[in-house]
């Protein structure tokens, strides 16, 4: 596994997904000042990429009934993409008014948790999102899809590859800029991540791939270690290990970002990120969300 590239450090694109993928599951509303002071502190970590809300209905998901005002508030970067989850044309028009920079659209491999979670069909979904993709690329804006329980499905089991690379190869053709495999309840091993790793990268070049591990099984890292072995270079992970599925019952959060930060600068990779920022971010989110949460870097 080479820590080089090209002559110098190989970078790995660290993504934070706490403030929407994270408080999304919180049952406190963590008032809308705190979470834009949440998110621009993340910003002036180095993350590459900060998930900052989700534009769904308040009545969906309460905790994040505040997108519009959040995105609006936060201060820009450069070099910083700030995107949010969009689940429908009207949250895609929100979302661009609101000026993101990217969509973030999701749906699930397979047809149980889809209907579980979004309540739609696999061909609703798609159907749905390809009108959002359309209004995104017509007014300029990335589009990303997250294909959630890519690697395993609490309700099916194992997921064929095929199936993956199908939903991929629908969007990458609607103009999708990026995607990103999901591994929405901790079942993915480091054989299997490799593999499809591989044979996603080698089938789409051009587009970018992310990899969003949760840490159930307490395979998140060693996942990420075989996604970078097979090529991948952009990860998901949540502040604190925030996060989880309310649709798989006893699934842990997503991976810690500042675990993985630590892990891989003392392997020799790039990552861009301040840990010291970060770790000062993490022992703050306690008082956020108002419990503990798993830092093991930060405990």
């Amino acid at each position: 596994m080479s820590t080089v590239w090209n002559g110098a450090r190989r970078r790995i694109h660290m993504q934070e997904v706490g403030p929407r993928d994270g408080l999304q599951m919180e049952s406190v509303f963590v008032p809308t000042d705190d979470k834009i002071a949440f998110v621009d502190a993340l910003s002036r970590t180095g993350l590459a990429k900060i998930e900052v809300t989700a534009f769904v209905s308040p009545k969906a998901i309460p905790a994040l009934r505040d997108a519009e005002d959040v995105m609006r508030g936060i201060a820009r970067v450069p070099g910083v993409v700030h995107t949010a989850l969009v689940p429908n044309v009207r949250g895609a028009e929100r979302a661009i008014d609101a000026g993101t920079d990217e969509l973030n659209l999701v749906m699930s491999a397979t047809e149980t948790h889809n209907l579980a979670n979004l309540r739609m069909t696999r061909e609703q979904s798609f159907a749905g999102l390809a009108e959002v993709a359309s209004i995104a690329v017509d007014a300029g804006v990335a589009v990303n899809i997250s294909l959630s329980c890519a690697f395993g499905c609490p309700m099916e089991g194992d997921v064929a590859d095929l199936v993956v690379l199908r939903w991929c190869e629908r969007y990458v053709e609607l103009g999708a800029s990026g995607s990103t495999l999901c591994d929405t309840t901790g079942m993915a091993y480091p054989g299997q991540v490799a593999a499809l790793a591989r044979t996603v990268r080698n089938r789409w070049p051009g587009t970018q791939l992310t990899m969003h591990f949760h840490d159930t099984r307490g395979l998140g890292l060693p996942n990420i270690l075989a996604a970078i072995d097979a090529g991948v270079d952009r990860f998901d992970a949540s502040v604190g290990g925030l996060g989880g599925c309310p649709y798989a019952p006893g699934a842990s959060g997503n991976v810690c970002t500042e675990t993985v930060v630590h892990a891989l600068e003392l392997m020799g990779y790039d990552t861009g990120v301040d840990l010291a920022a970060l770790l000062d971010v993490s022992r703050r989110v306690p008082a956020l969300v108002g419990h503990d949460v798993a830092s093991p870097i930060v405990k």
